[in-house]
């Protein structure tokens, strides 16, 4: 007998916890580079690049989820246009 198909669903994920554990993983990493090497710096640099990828990946992820750029805006604390401006592909904005 063959196993059903099962309908691909996102499963429920607790994020305040998880952000709230990178945030002071994130404070630490700050404290640790200022008792270290300025070599470091480079490192804790790349961290903020990975941020603001991660950032576009969940607005992105938001907007194909049927997100409006109004509630994605709420959610930043800015303007629905200042979000588009910043987070908005060119397809999104014509």
């Amino acid at each position: 007998m063959a196993t059903p198909k099962r309908t691909r669903r996102k499963p429920y994920v607790e994020t305040s916890a998880f952000l709230s554990m990178l945030r002071r993983m994130v404070v630490a990493a700050g404290k640790r580079v200022g008792r270290a090497d300025v070599e470091d710096l480079r490192e804790l640099l790349a961290i903020r690049d990975e941020l603001d990828g991660a950032i576009q990946h969940a607005v992105d992820g938001l907007r194909a989820d049927g997100y409006t750029w109004q509630s994605i805006g709420e959610g930043l604390g800015v303007t629905k246009q200042a979000a588009l401006m910043r987070w908005g592909r060119k397809t999104d904005a014509s």
